[in-house]
């Protein structure tokens, strides 16, 4: 059995909230499978959020205060927690940096854009223009600045083990100017190398495959079950009913059977990188 992780109280108020969660229910003498009876949430759900990996929602929060006699502390306190979390994130994704951190395997499936924690910041810049062109200057920085720090997880030495699958129209139609573009796919070929995570390119002669439809990234954790984010342009999901998240799993596996080889891979995206630097070197 996998150790059981201790949250660390200091690290942000999500954690702190957690950690003071974990205390108060050890200290009542209950387990999360009693704290969590009576409410419409799972074990899981609750184990993460004592992890600072989730946030609490406030049907939670009034159903922990009740049984745990917190006279309204966690409702009082869910509305802080959910906001350090967002940190220039939109609020349906303020879970998964955290829940990235403490993942044992990421998995991302990028058929439309690269997946967030191999973008340079001109490419983040670039897609909130284009996706919220109504934005301010001011809230498109402070995306810039979340997914900068997002990407601190490939300087840990715990991070999870990382494959990506991307679709080869995102190599091939830029969204950036020349020399842009090649700094993204040499950022991309570079952190993959580095961080000896996996590639994958699925050819655009390959029409049909598994989860054409949309993206997704599989999670999965040492002491929790795994879970599947889906996410489109306004709203985004954490997927995590066992049926649901097996179909997902062997979706994916499937994709990874129709896309290129690893090396395969790296190799079409260093040669676009170069193909990208000679045209700018041109205009």
């Amino acid at each position: 059995m996998p150790l059981r992780k201790n949250p660390d109280a200091s690290a942000n108020v999500p954690c702190f909230y957690g950690a003071e969660l974990r205390y108060r229910r050890e200290a009542a003498g209950l387990t999360l499978e009693q704290l969590v009876d009576g409410s419409f949430r799972g074990v899981s759900f609750l184990s993460q959020i004592e992890r600072g990996e989730r946030r609490m929602p406030e049907d939670l929060a009034r159903h922990v205060d009740r049984v745990l006699g917190a006279d309204g502390f966690f409702q009082r306190r869910c509305a802080d927690a959910r906001k350090a979390g967002l940190a220039g994130h939109p609020q349906y994704y303020a879970d998964m940096p955290e829940m990235e951190k403490n993942a044992t395997t990421v998995e991302d499936w990028a058929p439309a854009v690269f997946p967030g924690l191999l973008q340079t910041e001109a490419y983040v810049r670039k897609l909130s223009e284009a996706v919220k062109p109504w934005e301010g200057a001011e809230a498109i920085e402070r995306k810039v600045r979340a997914r900068v720090k997002r990407a601190e997880l490939w300087r840990r030495p715990d991070r999870p083990v990382y494959w990506a699958i991307l679709h080869e129209r995102l190599i091939r139609r830029s969204l950036l100017p020349p020399l842009e573009m090649a700094e993204q796919l040499e950022h991309i070929a570079e952190t993959i190398r580095a961080s000896k995570s996996f590639l994958q390119v699925v050819p655009e002669t390959t029409v049909a495959h598994p989860l054409m439809m949309g993206m997704a990234k599989v999670l999965t954790f040492s002491d929790a079950p795994p879970l599947v984010w889906s996410e489109g342009e306004f709203s985004g999901e954490a997927i995590d009913n066992p049926e649901l998240v097996v179909g997902y799993r062997r979706s994916y596996d499937l994709l990874r059977a129709a896309a290129l080889p690893t090396e395969a891979s790296l190799a079409m995206v260093e040669e676009a990188a170069r193909r990208y630097r000679d045209e700018a070197q041109h205009d």
